[in-house]
């Protein structure tokens, strides 16, 4: 990146060949369809999210940890996977809570029924037999990039927590959060970190989130417009602000049930406009009380500022490298992309040629 910086036109071959790049794929049916016959589609969720979970895994130099490896993981401590994770039993007639259901998994103590690991995400309860299920496909989305992020944090804590761990920042797309039914492994994910950073040297490891839209970064990007926000200045997000934003009488309950970690309004030495969210060393971001505004309190926050100032990218408004990058690994191009789609269409509705062009 540094090269790069300094030449006169950026190399693309140079920044692919810079990049490494893996997918985690998965099926799961999203309307009218079944994993076998005799079951409804939640049962089917279950059923499936258990067998990817156990199939699927994160493979980086010598980690080599399936999802539910990972998901033990978060549950424990580092290094130290939990033995049980709590899980509800999911029949609507059955009112057992928290039963500790070990890794090869188990059944009810009341009614009996099976129940996964898995459960304890309790996705199935936001799938529908009608509909698309885009909302529990998005909730298992966004578990699977917190358990990747486990799994590659872990890795440098354990193979090179003296140097790699304390030099590398890793970048969530989106906010450190987590909505929905899997809510709860927001508090997971934010004693987890923290116990890292608690035996890591120096301020490490460096967390961020960033986020591209919503209503704080409208809010930033208007700061900017009217010359609020200079080029180099970060606005820390107290309950003030959070009022103006969120338009609510009760700031204070803000983020407390989602957010691992607190929103900060940066506005980069280049002008461009980014909202981080940084974890803080210890407690939590946001809680009944207003939680830390900060800065003080995230030690990693100069250094996260630092990176953001480095790595600007014009590719998307507001960008950085790093997310721009994978976002060209996992989107499809606007022009390239829509032309596919449309001669696949065609090719579907039996539009337009009778022959299908190689793609």
């Amino acid at each position: 990146m540094e090269f790069q910086k300094a030449a006169r036109f950026v190399d693309p071959v140079a920044i692919e060949q810079a990049v490494n790049t893996a997918l985690v794929s998965l099926d799961l049916p999203v309307a009218g369809a079944y994993s076998r016959p005799g079951i409804d589609i939640s049962t089917s969720w279950r059923e499936n999210l258990d067998r990817t979970f156990r199939s699927k895994k994160v493979e980086v130099n010598r980690l080599n940890q399936s999802l539910l490896d990972l998901l033990f993981l978060l549950h424990g401590e580092p290094g130290k996977p939990a033995v049980a994770v709590p899980v509800n039993c999911p029949s609507s007639e059955c009112t057992a809570k928290d039963v500790a259901i070990p890794f090869r998994g188990g059944s009810c103590p009341s009614c009996k029924n099976p129940l996964y690991p898995t459960d304890v995400l309790r996705i199935h309860e936001e799938v529908t037999e009608e509909g698309t299920n885009e909302s529990a496909l998005g909730r298992l989305m966004s578990v699977l990039e917190l358990l990747v992020l486990v799994g590659l944090v872990s890795l440098l804590w354990q193979q090179s927590r003296n140097e790699l761990l304390c030099s590398t920042l890793f970048i969530v797309d989106g906010p450190l959060a987590m909505y929905g039914p899997p809510a709860k492994l927001r508090g997971r994910a934010q004693r987890y970190f923290q116990a890292m950073a608690a035996t890591t040297p120096g301020n490490g490891p460096y967390i961020c989130g960033l986020e591209k839209t919503g209503g704080m970064v409208d809010y930033a990007r208007q700061l900017a417009r009217h010359d609020v926000l200079q080029p180099g200045d970060l606005l820390v997000c107290d309950q003030e602000v959070v009022k103006v934003i969120t338009n609510t009488d009760n700031p204070a309950a803000y983020g407390k049930e989602t957010y691992w970690g607190r929103k900060f309004v940066y506005r980069a030495k280049d002008g461009r406009i980014v909202v981080p969210t940084v974890m803080p060393e210890q407690g939590a971001a946001y809680d009944a009380g207003g939680g830390q505004p900060g800065p003080t309190g995230y030690p990693t926050l100069p250094a996260i500022l630092d990176v953001i100032d480095r790595t600007g990218s014009s590719m998307y408004q507001d960008g950085i490298i790093p997310v721009a990058v994978a976002h060209g690994k996992a989107a499809f191009p606007i022009g390239v992309g829509t032309d596919v789609l449309r001669l696949v269409a065609e090719h579907k509705l039996g539009l337009g040629s009778a022959s299908m062009p190689n793609l």
